[in-house]
């Protein structure tokens, strides 16, 4: 089992959309129980709270629901308790950094470094624009899952498939 976090600040947008993409797209290339995925925030904000609601309603338009999820923060066992912790943004990655306790596995990185063309690119945070900013996080979010999941391949940790999702 491959398992995965996706971590933004508040753990209420970006994350939560990588999460529920993730998730999607790797059920509908058949790949359900042998890889898990998460979201946290590095602030705890909103701990408890579902995605915000542009953010549930975006998502839902293209066949992902998120209602399920709910806000948490990073804790120092993700460091061990995941294989990978993708970062929204680079401020994120450098707070990853360094919280990551002595011991830490997980794999640390931007989560757009696996999508063709996007690799040191951010996905913006939508919270304080209009509807438009939650559809680049999601068009952002498919293609770094699609490309998460072709790494996984390339590393033999799944069969390769001719398209995912």
């Amino acid at each position: 089992m491959v398992k995965i976090l996706f971590v933004c600040t508040g753990n209420i947008c970006r994350s939560p959309t990588a999460e529920g993409v993730f998730r999607h797209l790797a059920g509908r290339a058949g790949l359900d129980g042998r890889v898990t995925a998460a979201s946290a925030g590095t602030h705890g904000y909103h701990v408890g709270e579902p995605p915000d609601p542009r953010t549930l309603r975006a998502a839902l338009a293209r066949g992902v629901d998120l209602s399920s999820q709910r806000a948490r923060r990073l804790a120092a066992a993700d460091f061990t308790r995941f294989d990978h912790i993708l970062a929204m943004d680079h401020g994120h990655l450098a707070q990853m950094q360094r919280l990551a306790p002595p011991g830490a596995t997980a794999a640390l990185r931007l989560f757009l470094d696996d999508a063709p063309g996007l690799a040191g690119r951010e996905v913006p945070d939508p919270y304080y624009g209009g509807a438009d900013g939650f559809e680049e996080v999601l068009d952002l979010c498919e293609a770094g899952a699609r490309g998460l999941l072709d790494r996984l391949a390339r590393e033999s940790k799944f069969p390769r498939r001719e398209h995912i999702g």
